[in-house]
């Protein structure tokens, strides 16, 4: 099923495309039946294919819902229609930080206010045990208001439902990458600009990573 602005995924009527990468398709979509506006993620159909790591995914999915913080974009529901599965989270307005670099560097002031709220968010989940793993500028929006929010926690680790994210390394790329390790199912390894350096050596990772990534994020919001 290709979704177009106007098409109907279940109770959601698709508005426009907000993104696309490794982890799936990022639409803005209107709930008709609560009347809101929400993001869907429609997830890659090689993933969704595999019954064992989809149900792995349902479960990691589980925990990631229970996260109920300011600073951590929320996820509403895991969802089938029309063959696809998908995530209903929430939408949140303003620029990602890598826009907002697109125009030069923060002033430190407002690269400190930022950087605070990243840093409760990343403990508040670590406090649960949720590494994010994918941490870089176009997972961190800022509202019109100022208030940061952190999209995809977690996700990296649900897609693989593994906690050691081993495989092949990816080469040098700004994009989220998904390689291949013979006739295992696709591995997301996270950005490579800002993965640490046991994460791009497909060792296991835990909090110090997210750390690492938000020092990268941090390094180039003052510079």
């Amino acid at each position: 099923m290709s979704l177009t602005p106007g098409s109907r995924l279940g109770p959601y009527e698709i508005i426009a495309l907000l993104g696309a990468g490794g982890m799936g398709e990022v639409w803005q979509a209107r709930d008709t039946i609560l009347d809101r506006e929400v993001a869907i993620k429609v997830l890659p159909t090689a993933f969704t294919s595999d019954p064992e790591r989809l149900a792995r995914f349902e479960r990691e999915a589980k925990v990631l819902a229970s996260l109920n913080h300011p600073h951590v974009a929320a996820i509403h529901g895991l969802h089938e229609a029309g063959g696809q599965r998908f995530l209903s989270m929430e939408l949140v307005p303003g620029e990602d930080v890598a826009q907002r670099l697109a125009r030069g560097p923060l002033p430190v002031a407002e690269a400190i206010a930022v950087a605070r709220q990243i840093i409760d968010a990343l403990e508040y989940a670590h406090d649960r045990g949720i590494v994010h793993r994918d941490l870089k500028p176009a997972n961190i929006r800022i509202t019109p208001d100022g208030d940061v929010k952190v999209l995809d926690y977690g996700l990296a680790k649900a897609m693989v439902g593994d906690p050691a994210l081993s495989g092949p390394v990816s080469t040098p790329t700004m994009l989220p990458t998904i390689t291949s390790a013979g006739t295992a199912a696709g591995m997301i390894l996270g950005t490579a600009a800002y993965m640490s350096p046991e994460q791009a050596r497909g060792r296991p990772v835990d909090k110090r990573a997210d750390i690492w990534a938000f020092g990268c994020v941090l390094w180039e919001m003052l510079t």
